[in-house]
Order: structure tokens, then sequence, then C-alpha cells
């Protein structure tokens, strides 16, 4: 067994030892993206799984270590995470915790401590926490992010985009249930394989993978008229992971809806793009907000390559890029309004209204006051200005039901397909008017 070594801090470390010998796990949040970034550590020699369990014994394992006025997401995923060690069948002493630390105003930053916090209430402190950051906050012998795997971590981030994109524009028509998942497998194994090969994390090899993509997923066979889209916004886990949606996309597919989610891409930006706002906003050093421009810079050529694959493909939608929704939003919110999703939130509901996707779900997570604020809070400003938005906030917490959730999001389809037919009538009558006119 490994030895347990701690830092001059106290912090139990995860050492080249435990790489050998321990399964790390990971809460899940992107099923696709976070599924290839599994592939990825275990490519570098990582036992590692990504926990898909979702019942109410999670809940409460959180409720239990967590304190109850903690968001919502920090209390599920430590939920998770202890759920999964004391009743996954793992051996505690040969586990490590995987958890993401951005360092930035959100309380996310802080889940790291809270697990810890937890662990040591359940006496499980001999469990190593292992932060994923790109800050330099936390490091460890047996765990480190080189720059080769933040390479491809980023290229699997953005190809997770384009697969759930046009995976949710064929899933709701498929004629054979399961073949749009079967396809997003095969090119999860593909991407992986491919970066492994050190193919696929150029610029033209990864226009040419976006084209096959996208060839690829309209071979498969559908069916049916369109459907009602729904599009899904909110705080970034709840908005997510089934886990913290109660599998909101399978019940609006339930539902004979078609779900519509605003991607990862322009939450990358996003956050990248507040580091410049900060210097123009309160000072700072140039080279900073140079490196930030230059970084952000790349990750929008790639989007626009991505956008263009999407346009050229002749069968899916695209989406604008973050420079359009930048451009939405302003009247609306500024750039200091970063806490938390920020203004992307508000400029996604937006990109969604002017794009014919009115019909939207605002998932709100107990505890996440910007969501709140940049969320539910804009609703009724969006409401004077869109008259036929129709926009419903789901508030999702320890407390809340599945059915007084969903049947507030019924309430919004009955409303959103009666608000088609009244568009659909008024079309058909214009063109009655029209043809007695000529």
């Amino acid at each position: 067994m490994a030895e347990l070594v701690y830092d001059k801090t106290g912090r139990l470390l995860f050492t080249k030892e435990m790489k050998k010998e321990y399964t790390l796990l990971m809460p899940q949040m992107l099923p696709v993206h976070f599924g290839m970034l599994r592939m990825l550590l275990e490519c570098e020699g990582f036992k590692v799984d990504m926990l898909t369990t979702n019942h109410r014994g999670i809940v409460d394992e959180g409720l239990k270590y967590v304190h109850n006025d903690t968001c919502y997401p920090a209390l599920l995923v430590i939920g998770q995470l202890i759920d999964a060690v004391k009743h996954g069948g793992y051996d505690p002493h040969k586990v490590g915790l995987l958890i993401t630390q951005t360092g930035g105003g959100c309380r996310a930053s802080n889940y790291i401590h809270l697990l810890r916090k937890a662990l040591a209430k359940a006496g499980m402190e001999y469990i190593p926490v292992v932060s994923v950051n790109l800050s330099g906050l936390e490091k460890n012998p047996g765990f480190s992010l080189t720059l080769p795997f933040i390479r491809k971590a980023v290229y699997a981030m953005m190809y997770g985009d384009i697969i759930v994109n046009v995976a949710n524009q064929v899933r709701p028509y498929e004629v054979e249930p399961g073949a749009t998942d079967a396809m997003i497998e095969h090119w999860s194994q593909r991407l992986v394989d491919g970066f492994q090969a050190g193919k696929g994390m150029s610029r033209k090899q990864m226009r040419d993978n976006f084209d096959r993509i996208c060839a690829d997923f309209a071979a498969i066979p559908v069916q049916g008229e369109p459907k009602v889209r729904v599009g899904v916004v909110g705080e970034i886990y709840v908005k997510f992971a089934p886990l913290g949606n109660n599998n909101l996309e399978k019940f609006l597919l339930s539902e004979g809806a078609e779900p519509v989610v605003p991607g990862l891409t322009d939450f990358i930006i996003f956050k990248i793009y507040n580091r410049v706002a900060d210097v123009d906003l309160y000072g700072g050093k140039w080279i900073k907000k140079a490196a930030c421009k230059a970084f952000m810079g790349y990750i929008e050529s790639c989007q626009r390559d991505m956008i263009a694959a999407l346009e050229k493909s002749g069968r899916f939608r695209a989406p604008g890029t973050f420079q359009d929704l930048h451009r939405l939003i302003r009247g609306y919110l500024g750039d200091g309004n970063k806490m938390g999703e920020g203004w992307l939130l508000t400029a996604e509901m937006l990109e969604l209204i002017h794009s014919g996707v009115p019909n939207i779900v605002c998932t709100q997570p107990f505890g996440c006051l910007p969501n709140h604020i940049v969320g539910k809070g804009m609703i009724r400003k969006l409401k004077d200005d869109y008259p036929f938005s129709n926009v419903v906030a789901i508030d999702y917490d320890p407390g809340a039901t599945k059915i007084n959730q969903e049947n507030r999001i019924k309430l919004m389809l009955a409303n959103a397909r009666g608000l088609q037919q009244a568009a659909a009538q008024a079309g058909s009558g214009q063109a009655e008017h029209d043809a007695v006119s000529v």
C-alpha cells in the first residue's frame, strides 16, 4: 500500500506510487466532453472512473456532509463522490477523488476544501483529493497537467461541442433508437485515438474532422416533423449535468421536444475574456492582456471553423460566435458582470430568442446568487423586449421535487405549442389573404 505523504500545510498528497495503485473518481458534468477527458487521463497512465450515478442517496450524502446553505452543485458533487466511495464497491484505501478548482470568484473554488472537510467528518481523511487546475493552486507529485495533455483536453472540449450540437439535432428524429449515441461513442474513441497518434490537433485536421463529424451524423436516418425546440441555459453544472438537472434533456425528448443546449466553447472564451476585461476595468499588466487576447483569438478561430462546418453541412443549424453574443448583450449587462456565468447566461438567452428558440428552461441551482441575477432576474426585461419569449426558471435544490419541476416545464411546452399553432394559423391566414389579393 502506498505511503501517505503530506505537505508542509498538512495536505495529503497524491503520490507517484498512488498513481500506480489508486483509481481516481471524477464527477460527470458534460457526458461527451468528460468521457473524452477520462480516456485521455487513462492514456496518461491513470486509472479513472467517471461517475454516472443518479439517485436520491447522493443528495442525502451531500446533505449529511455539506452545509445546506452551500450551493446545490457543491452538495451534489461532494455527495456523489462520497456515495461512490461508500457504496460503489471500491477499496476506500485505493481511491483518490478528482475535482476542478478554478480560483475564480465562484464558490466552486472552495469545493475542494468542502470535500476534504466532508471526508474528515466521514472518517475518510486518508483519501487524497486531487485538484485539477491551470492556476498552480495545488500540486501533487503523482498528478500533473503537461502541456501536451492540456492541448489534447482543449481540443476534446471543442470537438465535444460540435458532437453534442449535431447529436441534439439528430436524436429527436432518429429512426433507429440509439443510433445517435452509438455515433457519439464511435467519434469519441476515434478522436482520442487520433490525439494519441498526434492527429486532429491542427487547424486543418480539425476542420477536416468537423466536416466528417457533420457528414456522419447527417447520414443517420431520421423521420418526423420538426419538433418544438427548447433552449437550456443556467449555471454551468446544472445546465449540463444530468445529475444536476434531473435528466432534463431526456425529459424534453420524452415530451416530444428538441433540446438546444449552448456549448462549452463560449464559456471557455468568456473566462479568458474576463482576464482581458479585468485589465480594462481595473488596470493591470498589458502583457497579461496581450497573452489572454492571443489565446482567446485562437479559441475563437477554432469556434469559427466549427460554425463554418455546420453551415456548410446544409443539414445543421449553427450557433453564433462569441462576438455575436457580446454584441447581443449590449444595453443589458456590462463586462464587469462576470461572476459565475455572468452576462454570458443572459446573452445565451438572447441568442436563442434571436435564432428562433424563444422557449427556454433557465436552470437555477439553490445558492448561486450570480445565476439568479443574470438568469431569473433578467427574464422580465427579456419579456418586455421580446413578448413572444417563453422562459421558465426551474429551481434545483435538495427540497425540490422532480414532479413539480417537470409539471412547470410541461406548462411551458403547452404554451410553446399554443404559440406555434397561433403563428402557423397567422401564416396561413396571411397566405390566403395574399392569394385573394393576387
